[in-house]
């Protein structure tokens, strides 16, 4: 379904014409009424009548986290505070939070977003979604209501948490769609599991699954358990929340990006020069209709590339790769970099695992050392008279050694543990621990 046809479905002249108009009230939006824009933009001698095309977009700033929380709560407002209905926020756990305001205009455009993007994942007016994503500051829950009831589909706000309530409402009001993190809608199914209910026999059809980078297995398994389809969603609060990307149910290959709302560029993160299409780099996105705080070539610092071929099931709009993970989630053991989602691959190569695990990296005297927790499934367990320390637990660690470092070329000691024992997820997956570091990568 296109809920925006017109607009979907746009040529690329008329969607570049588009772009090129609303990035240059941007910029001028910014340097009138942001002074950090404007100090910038005078530091490096433009102003807005410098941004003829669209290829100008490469004489304008950057903008990072770190400008974000340096001006933090309000020092990158375009509006008045008057102008102001709504304000989101990270958690701050890793320093200052980021803040970011809304105009009504603001949260009318993300509700048509997100609607548009409800509809390409299966979502249809007089439907019903089931919204296990966190609702408050997290921009993730609100995000999808509004959408979702911008389309018509009644909305279930449950939130996350209390699992065994969400299976419960799930087999009382019968959602077709069901929006969550990957690891919470793991959860889900391993509580319908203990309570007797089959996950392949419930009224779902579509999941919208986000927040976090999450594997091609992970979504096989997700799909095969739920007998559904599961999309990728992509989001990020500074930029907007969730819809600036996302996968379509007829092809599920590629988020489209709302182009008509954000600009995307891919760069080398080293050199921030552009790099071609198809080639992995870092995401970079201009908001284009953003009021009370537009974001000039935002880094995200997250890991994907361009998809150039056009899309079958016919919306126009650029596609990016889902993503392989971030700049600063890149693990460099002994001189190899390997990220997260690569062992993640690896690992659901094993049918006697659960989709659980943690990565724990900790300090071998000047070099990093990894050990990696997996979690067997109940089945073996109970085969084995819940000993793990059987001959058969034994050929397994040595087998996801050897998987681990032929895919990924590090070596791992692998702990093999009793089912249920890695904690599960309410909200976004904590997959890997830094023992030698104050802080917990999530």
């Amino acid at each position: 379904m296109l809920y925006q046809e017109e607009i979907e479905t746009m040529s690329r002249k008329k969607l570049e014409e588009l772009q090129l108009k609303r990035l240059q009230d941007t910029v001028k939006r910014v340097y009138r009424n942001v002074p950090f824009y404007q100090k910038k933009l005078l530091e490096q001698g433009i102003t807005p009548d410098d941004v003829q095309t669209l290829t100008d977009i490469k004489k304008l700033p950057f903008t990072k986290k770190t400008d974000l929380r340096a001006n933090y709560p309000f020092g990158l407002l375009a509006v008045s505070m008057k102008e102001v209905i709504r304000i989101h926020s990270s958690s701050g756990t890793s320093g200052k939070p980021t803040t970011v305001a809304y105009t009504k205009n603001d949260i009318n455009h993300w509700a048509e977003i997100m609607a548009r993007c409800i509809a390409a994942c299966g979502g249809e007016p007089g439907g019903i979604l089931h919204n296990a994503y966190g609702y408050g500051l997290f921009t993730g829950g609100l995000g999808i209501h509004y959408g979702s009831e911008k389309l018509g589909m009644a909305t279930v706000p449950v939130s996350a948490g209390n699992t065994e309530r969400q299976v419960m409402l799930i087999e009382d009001y019968k959602p077709t769609v069901i929006t969550a993190t990957p690891s919470y809608l793991l959860n889900i199914i391993e509580t319908m599991d203990k309570l007797g209910i089959d996950p392949q026999n419930t009224s779902l059809q579509y999941g919208i699954l986000g927040a976090e980078s999450w594997s091609q297995e992970i979504r096989t398994h997700i799909e095969e358990r739920l007998n559904i389809k599961a999309m990728d969603i992509y989001g990020l609060s500074e930029v907007m929340g969730p819809g600036v990307g996302i996968e379509c149910k007829e092809v599920q290959n590629g988020l489209h990006i709302a182009e008509d709302h954000f600009l995307v560029e891919i760069i080398d993160p080293e050199s921030l020069e552009p790099v071609p299409d198809g080639e992995e780099g870092e995401l970079v996105f201009t908001s284009l209709t953003k009021e009370a705080m537009p974001v000039i070539r935002y880094r995200t610092g997250d890991i994907a590339s361009i998809i150039p071929d056009p899309c079958q099931c016919g919306r126009t709009h650029k596609r990016i790769s889902r993503i392989k993970g971030r700049v600063d989630d890149m693990l460099i053991i002994r001189g190899v970099n390997v990220f997260p989602s690569e062992i993640e691959s690896a690992l659901l190569q094993f049918e006697e695992l659960v989709p659980h695990y943690q990565l724990i990296i900790s300090r071998e005297g000047a070099l990093d050392k990894v050990t990696l927790k997996v979690e067997i499934n109940e089945k073996i367990y109970k085969s084995i008279n819940q000993n793990l320390e059987h001959d058969k637990i034994k050929h397994l660690t040595a087998r996801i050694y050897r998987k681990i470092k032929n895919s990924c070329l590090i070596s791992v000691e692998t702990l093999v543990e009793s089912p249920g024992s890695i904690p599960r997820s309410e909200g976004k997956a904590i997959r890997v621990l830094k023992l030698n570091e104050k802080h917990v990568k999530i």
